[in-house]
C-alpha cells in the first residue's frame, strides 16, 4: 500500500467519524429534536451515490468512509423516527 493510499484511508477515517459524536449524544440523551430529518436523508442519499461511485472506480477509501457514514446516518435516522420529542 502506498503513502497516498494510506493518506486516503486516513482522510476516509476522519470523514467517517464526523457523525460519531452526534450519534453518541443522541443515544445518550435520547433526543434528536434539533436534527433535521432532511439533513439526515440528504446524507444517506449522498452516501449511496458515493458508494456506487466508489465501487465503479474501485476506491477503497471512498467506499470505507461512505459505508461508515451511511451506517451512522441510518442510526441517526432510526433515532429520529423512534425517539419521542422532548417537551
Amino acid at each position: 500500500m502506498s503513502l497516498i493510499d494510506l493518506l486516503g484511508y486516513f482522510g476516509a477515517f476522519l470523514s467517517a467519524i464526523t457523525f460519531m459524536p452526534q450519534v453518541w449524544q443522541a443515544w445518550k440523551t435520547k433526543s434528536v429534536g434539533d436534527l433535521s430529518i432532511w439533513m439526515i436523508l440528504i446524507v444517506v442519499t449522498s452516501c449511496i451515490v458515493w458508494l456506487i461511485y466508489a465501487v465503479n472506480v474501485k476506491s477503497g477509501p471512498v467506499l470505507a468512509a461512505n459505508l461508515i457514514v451511511l451506517a451512522l446516518s441510518l442510526v441517526l435516522l432510526y433515532f429520529k423516527v423512534t425517539f419521542k420529542p422532548v417537551k
